[in-house]
């Protein structure tokens, strides 16, 4: 359970997350803001209160695994390990420049903290299964968490690895899925329609947690009753909103990669310094 001053702890490290990335996205103009945005609280609790992490030995085979599916949203990934201290926040500048390890897409074998490469869309799920299933084989207690787009959920290979993921009973698995139901053409019922997620998931044989995924208790709830569940895979179906924090961005299709131009970036991040 979390008390009201962790809870303000964690929505400040958002804060400070979510205006990195506005930061790096307008200097390198260019980059995909809305799911970075929409993550955000998501990669706050994973960091900064769920996951076991050892940030002076980020190779340590017990730790927690996260992979980024949705690769396209490093910005909200590197943000995160840089205000966890993983990585240096002056690096964040060189974000999709020449020369920078910082890549638009994360790359496990440059990038501290990463632990898989990631991007190309529906195959993030399987590599989880792989270092799940691997867990289990090797007798380690680490978890594996893996965030999914809901547009990238329309590829076939989500649907075998889920298929997979069951059939292993791999109960050291989570899927967190980034449900703000808009992809680069629009909304995902329009471009493909994969609901209902719950009842999909339900059906290859997961647990499943339906939750708002910006309210930091529900969250953490979720993250901690899915440590309980034995014999099966959880799937986390968070809703949420593309651009979470910058209003001209909420809910807009038009935000899935495009960088703000100053106009933006200077009322973007007016907002995010409001009191709040």
């Amino acid at each position: 359970m979390l008390d009201l001053l962790e809870i303000e702890n964690l929505q400040k490290t958002a804060l400070n997350i979510r205006k990195n990335i506005i930061e790096m996205i307008f200097s390198a103009s260019s980059g995909h803001p809305g799911g970075a945005l929409s993550m955000t609280d998501i990669m706050t609790i994973l960091y900064f209160k769920e996951m076991k992490i050892n940030i002076n030995n980020l190779k340590d085979e017990n730790r927690d695994r996260l992979v980024l599916s949705k690769g396209h949203a490093s910005a909200g990934l590197y943000a995160t390990l840089a205000e966890k201290g993983i990585i240096p926040r002056e690096d964040l500048k060189g974000f999709r420049k020449l020369d920078s390890y910082l890549q638009g897409h994360p790359d496990m074998k440059k990038v501290p903290g990463v632990d898989m490469t990631s991007g190309s869309l529906g195959q993030g799920l399987s590599v989880a299964n792989g270092m799940a299933l691997a867990g289990k084989m090797e007798g380690k207690d680490y978890r594996v968490y893996a965030i999914l787009g809901d547009g990238e959920i329309e590829e076939g290979q989500i649907w075998e690895a889920a298929m997979t993921a069951s059939h292993y009973k791999l109960d050291n698995l989570c899927v967190i899925i980034d449900n703000n139901n808009l992809q680069i053409d629009g909304t995902i019922d329009y471009v493909m329609n994969p609901y209902p997620i719950d009842k999909k998931f339900e059906a290859f044989g997961f647990n499943v947690i339906n939750i708002n995924g910006h309210d930091m208790v529900e969250i953490y709830d979720a993250l901690e009753k899915a440590k309980t569940v034995k014999d099966m895979p959880t799937v986390i179906i968070a809703k949420t909103v593309k651009g979470k924090g910058i209003s001209f961005m909420e809910n807009k299709a038009e935000w899935h990669g495009k960088a703000p131009n100053e106009e933006n970036y200077n009322q973007a991040m007016q907002e995010l310094n409001i009191d709040k």
